[in-house]
């Protein structure tokens, strides 16, 4: 798994070097110093995971993630800093390590990723997409669905859940949007942004929308918008 380490701070990110030492399974692929440098080496790199600063001169770590389109890499805050921990969780971020850097905390983390990308499984052992009449067992509290895929017309981010809507329910799960993503056939869903996931089949209309982006209308009444960038992957995916 390719890791980008973003920190102003060089010993920081050599302290951290040294801490994954100790997790062979995270390869450091990259540094950048700020998150100008960051991006320039999102596209060359494609990392799996950013491990990333919250206070940086110019653009901020919450301001940087908040910014990228998705398909995101999964992000580790590793930062002197706890008031910012909740902002982090809303945007959807795996975990938020205080610095200095406890390696149970960090080993810790690695865990968590390992249980949300099944790093330590062999391809074999992973899930198999969900095709379109599949069921899947849906559970809030004390309330049960038995659901068929094709029926779910929108997912939602919520922090480190994902809000399901189908039929006349929206239950909570405490499931990452980007773990289901890995579940769901990518012909029958497709990451509108961030924050949502939207089922193609549900959609009864698109509209133009700023900056070159578009909204789309969903059956029921949703209405979803597309970035610039996800509203031009769309075009080249249901173009003929």
């Amino acid at each position: 798994m390719k890791a980008l380490l973003v920190d102003d701070e060089r010993l920081a990110r050599s302290e951290l070097r040294r801490l994954l030492a100790a997790h062979p399974e995270i390869v450091i692929a990259g540094e950048a110093a700020n998150p100008m440098q960051a991006r320039e080496q999102l596209g060359a790199l494609q990392p799996d995971l950013i491990f990333l600063d919250v206070q940086m001169p110019g653009e901020n770590g919450l301001e940087f993630l908040a910014s990228l389109e998705p398909p995101v890499p999964h992000v580790i805050f590793t930062t002197a800093y706890d008031e910012f921990a909740v902002k982090a969780f809303d945007l959807n971020a795996l975990d938020y390590l205080l610095k200095p850097v406890d390696p149970a905390r960090l080993a810790t983390a690695v865990e968590k990723l390992r249980d949300r990308t099944g790093a330590a499984a062999q391809p074999a052992d992973r899930p198999a997409r969900l095709a379109p009449d599949d069921k899947v067992f849906v559970r809030e509290g004390e309330r049960c669905w038995f659901v068929e895929v094709k029926s779910i017309r929108l997912l939602e981010s919520e922090g480190n859940y994902t809000r399901v809507h189908f039929a006349d329910a929206q239950p909570q799960l405490f499931r990452s949007l980007n773990a289901m993503e890995e579940r769901l056939d990518p012909r029958s869903f497709f990451r509108a942004n961030r924050r949502q996931i939207i089922n193609l089949q549900w959609i009864d209309g698109i509209e133009p929308w700023f900056s070159g982006g578009l909204l789309v209308q969903l059956k029921g009444g949703a209405k979803v918008e597309l970035s610039r960038r996800q509203a031009q992957e769309f075009r080249d995916k249901m173009s003929l």
